[in-house]
């Protein structure tokens, strides 16, 4: 048995409904559905919900602990929501909000604009720390991945678009010739 697909999902304040093989969850943040897998189903018990595999096949087996995985972080989503911050490091990086856009200045000839998806808020304080923030794991990490890809922090000077408190792996830079002959 997994250990992850094993454990209970305690639900609080969310309702799910379950029609077939799409599962919803709703809550004060929002509302996720989810399609479950073949050979995955998920029984509600109250306030619990228990994820059962019905085959002991390699690719039940693999399933079991991500669908029980991905349903928790959906009613961790729907209830309290998930964020991300990002830091811009480097002289003259900028970030500043036109409306919804998210409009970026990172050294290079022209700004970049950056629209997100309606599911995702973005907030900026001051102008090098993006907040991202919204009721879907997966796609507030997708964003901010997808904001970060515009200039990575680079291990010389440790410029770039960074997580916050991401540590960047710095390397020295190139040594100085002595000058003995």
């Amino acid at each position: 048995m997994s250990k992850i697909g094993k454990l209970p999902i305690s639900l609080g304040a969310v309702s799910v409904n379950i029609a077939g093989h799409v599962l919803t969850i709703k809550g004060p943040k929002g509302e996720l559905s989810h399609n479950l897998p073949s050979g995955i189903t998920v029984e509600q018990d109250g306030n619990i919900l228990h994820v059962k595999r019905e085959s002991d096949s390699k690719s039940s087996r693999a399933l079991h602990g991500l669908t029980r995985a991905i349903l928790a972080n959906h009613v961790e989503g729907v209830t309290s929501g998930f964020k991300k911050s990002l830091e811009l490091v480097g002289t003259g990086y900028r970030a500043k909000l036109a409306g919804s856009k998210l409009v970026l200045s990172l050294g290079l000839s022209h700004e970049i604009e950056f629209t997100p998806s309606s599911d995702v808020q973005i907030q900026v304080e001051g102008t090098n720390l993006i907040h991202i923030s919204g009721v879907s794991k997966h796609l507030v990490g997708q964003v901010a991945a997808n904001i970060r890809a515009y200039k990575p922090p680079e291990p010389y000077k440790g410029k770039g678009i960074k997580y916050q408190g991401e540590i960047v792996r710095r390397k020295a830079g190139k040594a100085a010739k002595s000058a003995s002959a």
